[in-house]
Formats: structure tokens, C-alpha cells, sequence
């Protein structure tokens, strides 16, 4: 008996336990991830809307980003404060709500304001830059006299940019069609034949004179062809005559 119990195989321990174990403590660990893991999106999220609310609050409701400061620049003709007053910059609100379009509206209405840019400067700036009109001419207005630019715009101008050029009067019959008409000759003219005009005289669209400084007249009639009536000028004023027509640029006469 003692040599069966001998003779029989040892039974080995079973290692079920043991796997059972492992694979509850790895059920437990992918658990616990994912409890972090949505913990990480919940985490995450709440940041995002805290972050939300501080940019919000800082645009909107606090006075670290207001409007207090307004710098202008590409000013010659019109002075800043002229600007300014015209801009209404509403100094004090937040930056973000100023209304940056309405401003260039009321700055472009400044005759002398050809266009306008207006921007945030950040932290609390806002910045304009404008583009004036360029004057070409004088425009004689009853006792007072402004300048005019190549599209028929007058607007008022200090002195210094009036100098030297050239004077145009208006007729009584003339209107804005007219005067455009007139400034777009006197853009077009031959700063030979422009050394020469005293003055231009605008009646109607087609009907426009030019004095030149020793009395004689010149009939230009329109603007159309001008470059080609300059040229013709310049072989005629070669000849003695009082009036010179050059209304058809290809059939010119003297008188």
C-alpha cells in the first residue's frame, strides 16, 4: 500500500487563481482609465469655457481693452483735429463694440478725404489712416477760392497747396458735370501748355476756354482728345492770332 501511495503522480497546483487575479486588476486599470479619461474631456471642457468667459469678459465688460487713444496718419491738407471731430471715436467703450465702418463713413465725408482705413491698434488704440484728395487747381468760388481735384471734387485747402496752380472759374450756366469736365482738361494738360493758362474758364461741358497769361484766348471745347489738343496748341501758338481753336484737334484755326 505504501508503494501504490508512492507510485502515484503528484497532482500539480492549479493556476487558475492566479489568472483570475490578473485579469481583474487589468479590468480595474482599464476602469480607472477610462474614469480619467472622461474626467480629462470633463476637465478640459470646463477650462474651455472658463477661458471662454475671461475673453469675453476682458472684450466686453472690463476696462483693460477700451478705447482711449485715436492716432491719425497721411495728413497734409486737413489737420487732425479736423479728423478727429469728424471720426467721433467713441473713447471709453470697449474696442471691440467701436464701430469701425460708421467711422470711416464720417471721416470720408470730408471733402478733402479721398479714402480712408480704420483699424484696432490693441490694447486700447484705434488707428486711421486716411488718403486725401490731390489738387490740381484752384477753383475761383464767388470772393473765396478752393482746390479741385482731377474728378471735379473741391474742397477747401490751406494756401500752400494752391500755389502755382492753375485757376478755373465756373460760368453761371456751368454745373458739376461741367466743372468734372474742366478738371479732367486741366489734369490732361501739357505742363508746357499749363505754364501758359492763367486761368480756365468752364461754361458748359463742351464749352471750355482757356485765358493764357498774354491775352489770348483758347477755344478747347471738351475734354475729349486733350493730350492730342496740347500738342496741336504748342505748333500754333507759334503763329500770331489772337483766338485759337482747337475744339476739333485735327482742323485747328487761328483768328
Amino acid at each position: 500500500m505504501a508503494d501504490q501511495r508512492r507510485d502515484r503522480p503528484k497532482k500539480r497546483p492549479s493556476k487558475r487563481p492566479d489568472a483570475t487575479a490578473r485579469a481583474r486588476k487589468a479590468f480595474a486599470r482599464r476602469q480607472r482609465a477610462r474614469r480619467w479619461l472622461t474626467w480629462r474631456y470633463i476637465l478640459a471642457a470646463v477650462l474651455a469655457l472658463v477661458l471662454v468667459g475671461l475673453v469675453v469678459y476682458a472684450l466686453y465688460f472690463s476696462s483693460w481693452l477700451r478705447a482711449e487713444k485715436v492716432e491719425v496718419n497721411g495728413n497734409s491738407l486737413v489737420t487732425a483735429d479736423e479728423i478727429l471731430g469728424a471720426a467721433e471715436v467713441p473713447t471709453g467703450d470697449p474696442l471691440v463694440r467701436v464701430d469701425l465702418d460708421a467711422i470711416a463713413a464720417r471721416v470720408r465725408s470730408l471733402a478733402a478725404i479721398k479714402d480712408v482705413d480704420v483699424s484696432r491698434k490693441w490694447p486700447h488704440g484705434v488707428r486711421i489712416d486716411v488718403t486725401e484728395r490731390v489738387p490740381i487747381a484752384v477753383l475761383e468760388r464767388g470772393r473765396g477760392r478752393v482746390a479741385l481735384a482731377a474728378d471735379g471734387t473741391s474742397f477747401p485747402a490751406p494756401p500752400s497747396a494752391r500755389k502755382g496752380l492753375p485757376l478755373v472759374r465756373i460760368g453761371a450756366g456751368a454745373d458739376k458735370d461741367a466743372l468734372s469736365e474742366g478738371a479732367a482738361v486741366v489734369a490732361s494738360l501739357d505742363p508746357a501748355v499749363s505754364e501758359l493758362v492763367e486761368y480756365l474758364e468752364v461754361s458748359t461741358v463742351d464749352n471750355i476756354l482757356l485765358h493764357l497769361r498774354d491775352g489770348r484766348l483758347v477755344r478747347w471745347g471738351s475734354a475729349e482728345k486733350s493730350t492730342e489738343k496740347a500738342a496741336v496748341l504748342l505748333d500754333l501758338l507759334d503763329r500770331k492770332a489772337q483766338v485759337y481753336n482747337v475744339t476739333v484737334p485735327s482742323q485747328p484755326t487761328t483768328k
